[in-house]
C-alpha cells in the first residue's frame, strides 16, 4: 500500500464528476467482467441528477448510502449499500475506479474502514455482496475483509446487472466486532 493514508467518508457532490467517470468512462469488456448488463446503464445525466438528490436526502431516506474511499486525500473509489432494510441488512457493492490501485490490499482496507459507517449510521445487524461469480477480484477482498461465504446462486443482484452466477457473502455486525 506504499504508505499511502487511507480514509472514508460520505459522497458529497463534488465526487459525481469523478463517479460518472468511472461508470460511463470504463471500458465495456470491464463493466460486463463485473456483470453490467449495457443496456441498463441509464442515461449518465439521468444518473448523476439522481446521485446529486441521494447527497441531499436526509440518512434515514436514502433508496442507496454511498462513501467515497480516499488514498492520500484523493478520491479513489467508493462503496455503496443499497435495498437497505432499516435496522437490519443492506447489500454492499464496491469499487476501486482506478485498475493502478488494484490487487494491493487497498480494497480489504477499505472495506475494513467502510463497515463501521454502515452499522453505525443505519443501525444494521448484518452487510452482505453478491458480487458475480466469475469476477475473482471482489471475492479475494471479501473473504480478505472477513466476509463468510454464504451460498453460490444464480440471480439478478442490481439494477443494472444481467441474469448471473453470484457468491453471497455476509458480515455482521457481532462478527465484525469481533474482528476489530
Amino acid at each position: 500500500m506504499e504508505n499511502q493514508v487511507l480514509s472514508v467518508r460520505e459522497l458529497e457532490e463534488q465526487d459525481l464528476d469523478a463517479l460518472m467517470h468511472y461508470w460511463f468512462g470504463a471500458d465495456k469488456a470491464f463493466l460486463e467482467g463485473m456483470g453490467v448488463d449495457l443496456t441498463k446503464m441509464p442515461d449518465q445525466a439521468e444518473w448523476r441528477e439522481t446521485l446529486r438528490r441521494h447527497v441531499q436526502t436526509p440518512l434515514e431516506e436514502k433508496p442507496s448510502y454511498c462513501l467515497i474511499w480516499q488514498a492520500d486525500g484523493q478520491a479513489v473509489g467508493h462503496s455503496n449499500v443499497n435495498k437497505i432494510v432499516p435496522g437490519q441488512e443492506a447489500s454492499m457493492h464496491l469499487h476501486l475506479w482506478n485498475s493502478g490501485l488494484r490487487q494491493k490490499g487497498l480494497g480489504t482496507a477499505f472495506v475494513k474502514m467502510t463497515l463501521p459507517y454502515f452499522f453505525h449510521n443505519l443501525k444494521l445487524k448484518s452487510v452482505y455482496a453478491e458480487p458475480y461469480a466469475l469476477n475473482p477480484a471482489p471475492h479475494q477482498t471479501l473473504e480478505k475483509a472477513g466476509f463468510q461465504l454464504v451460498k453460490e446462486y444464480t440471480t439478478t443482484p442490481g439494477w443494472i446487472n444481467f441474469e448471473q452466477p453470484v457468491k453471497r457473502w455476509e458480515m455482521t455486525q457481532e462478527r465484525f466486532n469481533s474482528l476489530v
